[in-house]
């Protein structure tokens, strides 16, 4: 493919660079193969420009960014005005197929959730599907499981590509704040977005919340393809503004929750009761009630579900079939997942590691413990640091029992993380080996009680330091209870 192809209007060329054909694109010099186009971006921890040298060396045959090194090059370079967005789009044209239907969802919470739904109706309902996000690609083909919640732009469009020649014709996918903060998604055609909800999240990134809002608006101000579904949770603070920037788009407005209009498109939650680990619902769509029975424990699981719901039918889908397939879905692994019990009490892992989301997850469970709800949770180091005590103090409320341990301490003292939620959580215990901690909170369970191992879900290593060790709370939580049978 020739520079002027990937390009198009991002840049102007000379009829000779223009001309230079490419064979692959790449950020990593490390990665760059003969024939590559090299993409010089800086970031928060190096600049690209430093390594431009090593790139050409490595057989670049054009290099692009933000301004060109004061030293003359061996090969073209070009010069962009939005480096990042410039190669979203040069991907999405070197990768070029995509599913006919693409729904991305944003929020703090619950975007797992709802792409996994949303893919798991859609299959249900008899379409190829696939969900990209936090766990990585999950569809009907093949499972590859990640770590980044939105890939680089290279990754996430040859994903996109591939799945597409695999034959997959419906895709959801998540949208976090980096990702759209950074241009990541530029280039996907996107049908519909989804909003869930916003919370306290990534200020060691965002400079304050209205910036962070203001990156995940960027899905329905300027990705969501005109004449696009916006479906939107509208039973939050924040709503309004979400919804005030579909609208400004002339998106197809649908707002789901207990505020959501169930007269028109959107779906109103005229009720909720829990019956064991299940929920009714009552649904308004249209005008019409549906009564639906979600498999999922948590209020919180009930806004995942309606917002997929919602993008379905916003793309596409009959409404009934959506409402009965509801009553098949299976939580997304490591959110609110009941993975065992031990003297008759539940144990649930789920990956909430942000305050809000804690929260929600203390509160599903507490109908569950007639006895103490016990709760097993650390934070992560180089991360939001304010959040520690406004978790701790969250665990100290809302459970009767609170082991604070380790999560993923990266370069910081992980008995100084702990400290700062403690200093919150009065009457906490610390244990900090995450197995440890895990194994006397299982073993000191009693009938009636509940637990809950937040802040890892799915997750199969410990980030300490700069190594990543193998750790699963599931297979901690197998291990604990094994034991006990024995």
């Amino acid at each position: 493919m020739k520079l002027h192809d990937l390009f198009g209007d991002q840049a102007e060329l000379a009829p000779q660079i223009a001309a230079v054909e490419v064979s692959g694109l790449a950020v990593d010099s490390r990665a760059v193969r003969p024939g590559d186009l090299f993409f010089a971006l800086s970031g928060t921890k190096a600049d690209g420009a430093s390594f431009i040298t090593a790139a050409i060396a490595a057989g670049a045959v054009a290099v692009a960014g933000a301004a060109a090194p004061g030293s003359v090059l061996s090969v073209p370079f070009v010069t962009l005005a939005n480096p990042r967005r410039a190669l979203a789009l040069a991907a999405s044209r070197f990768f070029p197929r995509q599913p006919s239907t693409i729904a991305a969802v944003t929020g703090t919470s619950g975007k797992t959730s709802v792409a996994a739904f949303t893919r798991q109706i859609w299959q249900m309902l008899g379409h190829s599907s696939a969900s990209i996000g936090t766990v990585g690609l999950v569809s009907d083909r093949r499972t590859v499981y990640g770590s980044l919640t939105t890939p680089d732009p290279i990754a996430l469009h040859r994903q996109i590509d591939e799945i597409t020649r695999d034959g997959v014709t419906h895709l959801a996918f998540e949208a976090s704040s980096h990702g759209l903060d950074q241009f990541r998604l530029d280039g996907v055609k996107v049908s519909a977005g989804g909003f869930t909800n916003l919370s306290r999240d990534h200020m060691d990134y965002h400079p304050d919340l209205a910036h962070y809002l203001n990156a995940k608006l960027r899905l329905f101000r300027d990705l969501v393809a005109p004449g696009g579904a916006a479906v939107i949770s509208a039973d939050h603070e924040c709503s309004p503004e979400v919804i005030a920037a579909a609208q400004a788009r002339g998106l197809r407005l649908m707002t789901v929750g207990t505020s959501g209009d169930g007269t028109g498109e959107g779906i109103r939650l005229v009720a909720a009761a829990v019956d064991g680990f299940t929920q009714q619902l009552e649904l308004q769509h249209c005008g019409r009630m549906s009564t639906v029975r979600l498999p999922l424990v948590g209020a919180f699981q009930v806004e995942n579900a309606l917002v997929a719901a919602g993008l379905a039918i916003g793309t596409g889908s009959d409404p009934q079939a959506v409402f009965e397939s509801l009553e098949r879905l299976e939580g997304a692994k490591g959110r609110l997942e009941l993975v065992g019990e031990y003297n008759g009490a539940p144990v649930f892992i789920d990956y909430a590691h942000k305050p809000d989301a804690l929260a929600k997850a203390l509160q599903a469970v507490r109908p569950y413990a007639s006895g103490k709800l016990v709760v097993v949770f650390g934070a992560g180091g180089d991360r939001d640091t304010g959040k520690r005590p406004l978790m701790g103090a969250i665990a100290a409320e809302e459970a009767d029992s609170v082991i604070v341990t380790d999560d993923n301490p990266r370069s910081e003292d992980p008995s100084a993380i702990r400290a700062a939620i403690l200093a919150a959580a009065p009457g906490a215990r610390e244990i900090g080996d995450r197995a440890e901690a895990i194994r006397i909170a299982i073993g000191e369970l009693k009938p009636g009680d509940a637990l809950v191992i937040a802040g890892k879900g799915h997750e199969t290593g410990q980030i300490i330091g700069s190594t990543v060790l193998h750790f699963s709370d599931h297979e901690a939580v197998a291990d604990a209870l094994a034991a006990r049978a024995s």
